[in-house]
């Protein structure tokens, strides 16, 4: 009769912990440094020699380096004819960890926690002791990160795959024959500038706070002689009070960008008062259940909500705001779209993007 295997105790899962937590920690130096990709170009079990001369790296790092992957179960070691020491990235491993993953790229995401951790764990810490708020630019190289990391996913899906989904294919139907767009917390302008390169009949405005960012997108916009797209520097919660841009757009997007809002309902409120009353709105947002007992066996909910713990919660947090976090919910967004005025609203899962749904909303 074969024994059942007995639980693990919480040492042992004390042990897993750290060596996961070590491991994506090397993983994500290894995906900067650019050494998955490098191992997946070769196809084969080839030196650390071999891994440094194609990657311009110092070998000793790189030796060290392989001894996590290869304890951790990322890269093989096998033994050359020669007794020299051979290492490989199965294809399998390559075709989550590497730039030609696209949409399917998990590799990039290891960069993500140590990268919050070196710009904000201090004033996390500080935060459990006064519970304050942490702006904005004490993220520069995570919004960085976020950025790099926005390119390579709408540049795969945005036009092609995503927006032909939007109410029913109507959407590039009206974008194609020309109509008003606002990317709302645009960022440095990637959304603005794909959907103003696909659709030039159409015109295109990208609104953020941070004047850094949209000097970037304005840039960017110029250097691709794109005419038909503009970026303004506008807080999103004081557009329900001012009058200048009310009813202009027939179509407003935010992707990933009201959770960290620190007046979220008033910056959905603002939304409403923009949009023309024919107009429609997507939002995207965080794939997720309001309250913690919903996210229990969510698959990664336990990155979410470090991450949300480490940025999107303390950035909206900051002047005494709102502090929703990454994880506020479906059923949350569902409520506070509704008192924002949205008539309408269908929840649908993003196709090519596990990590968010689209809040289709009417006005």
């Amino acid at each position: 009769m074969k024994k059942e295997s007995q639980p693990k105790s919480f040492a042992d899962k004390m042990v897993d912990i750290l060596n996961y937590g070590s491991l994506n920690l090397a993983m994500g130096l290894g995906y900067r440094a650019g050494l998955f990709d490098v191992m997946d170009k070769k196809n084969r079990p080839c030196t650390a020699n071999d891994i440094c001369e194609k990657s311009g790296l110092d070998l000793r790092y790189v030796n060290e380096w392989l001894g996590a992957m290869v304890c951790g179960g990322i890269v093989e070691m096998v033994d050359g004819a020669d007794g020299h020491q051979l290492f490989n990235l199965p294809k399998a491993h390559g075709d989550v960890l590497t730039r030609r993953a696209g949409s399917n790229n998990l590799g990039v995401y290891t960069q993500e926690i140590p990268l919050l951790t070196a710009c904000a764990m201090d004033r996390v810490f500080q935060g459990f002791l006064d519970g304050g708020g942490i702006s904005y630019k004490h993220y520069p190289e995570f919004h960085d990160f976020m950025g790099q990391l926005g390119d390579a996913k709408h540049r795969e899906v945005l036009v092609d795959v995503f927006l032909p989904t939007v109410n029913g294919g109507q959407l590039v139907f009206d974008l194609q024959q020309g109509i008003d767009v606002c990317d709302m917390g645009c960022a440095q302008g990637l959304v603005t500038l794909l959907m103003a390169k696909a659709f030039p009949a159409s015109r295109f405005t990208g609104l953020d706070i941070s004047a850094e960012a949209l000097e970037t997108a304005r840039a960017a916009a110029l250097e691709n002689g794109l005419d038909n797209a503009r970026f303004e520097q506008r807080d999103a919660a004081e557009l329900a009070v001012t009058s200048d841009l009310s009813r202009s757009f027939d179509y407003i997007t935010a992707f990933d960008a009201i959770h960290d809002q620190t007046r979220p309902l008033e910056a959905l409120k603002g939304i409403n008062e923009i949009l023309k009353d024919d107009g429609v709105f997507s939002m995207i947002d965080i794939a997720a259940e309001t309250g913690i007992a919903g996210n229990k066996n969510h698959s990664m909910g336990t990155f979410l909500y470090t991450v949300s713990l480490m940025h999107c919660m303390p950035v909206g947090l900051a002047n005494g705001g709102a502090g929703l976090g990454m994880m506020w919910g479906r059923q949350l967004a569902e409520k506070m779209l509704k008192q924002a005025g949205f008539s309408h609203v269908t929840v649908n899962h993003m196709p090519s993007d596990s990590f968010n749904l689209h809040f289709f909303c009417e006005k």
